[in-house]
């Protein structure tokens, strides 16, 4: 199985997982991991599961609390991530990663479908990915300038064309959380340092 849960992105010169929105959470029964950070302050948490009930009120929470931009990815089974961001000054974008395993996963299955072993090797199981796909891939254009905006504003990504971003929108991983540290590399933000290296 791969990974389910989310992935919380943002800046402090504090521990991120210090921040309020986060004292709730039992570290002793939940998985939480420290990401390598980039320079600059970002920071990368990881929480396994179902802990973060509401992705969107975790991240508004974290930006105010950090008076900077963060972003909140939730990851099913690292199949497909939804990236959701949000700063002070730009408006919240979303951004669906790995579009190709999504329009396969969100085909709408018609209600007279009792065998999905038999619908998934149909020629209308196909057609209707093809109309999933499409329809995500209309709105790739905006989330990529939405992504774009957002880095913008935190100072990176003013080199970074909008088409570029939506490469990364359309590409695909084997594990989906993959193509969010792709898209932050893309977006133009500093690059992952191991902390040892650090000391």
């Amino acid at each position: 199985m791969g990974f389910s849960g989310e992935l919380v992105f943002g800046r402090s010169g504090r521990p991120l997982l210090g921040a309020p929105v986060f004292d709730g959470i039992d570290q002793s029964r939940v998985t939480v991991h420290v990401n390598w950070p980039r320079a600059g302050g970002w920071q990368t948490l990881q929480f396994g599961g179902d802990v973060i009930k509401k992705p969107e009120a975790t991240l508004r929470a974290l930006v105010e609390w950090t008076g900077s931009p963060a972003c909140v990815v939730s990851v099913y089974d690292s199949d497909v991530a939804m990236a959701m961001g949000l700063g002070p000054d730009v408006e919240l974008w979303e951004a669906c990663l790995n579009l190709e395993k999504a329009a396969g996963l969100w085909a709408e299955v018609p209600d007279d479908v009792d065998d999905m072993s038999e619908w998934i090797s149909m020629p209308m199981f196909a057609e209707a990915v093809d109309r999933k796909r499409a329809e995500l891939d209309a709105h790739v254009p905006g989330d990529a300038q939405g992504a774009l905006n957002w880095a913008r504003s935190t100072g990176f990504g003013h080199s970074v064309t909008a088409a570029s971003i939506q490469e990364v929108l359309r590409s695909g991983e084997v594990f989906a959380e993959e193509l969010f540290d792709t898209l932050l590399d893309r977006l133009g933000f500093p690059e992952v340092v191991d902390p040892e290296s650090q000391r």
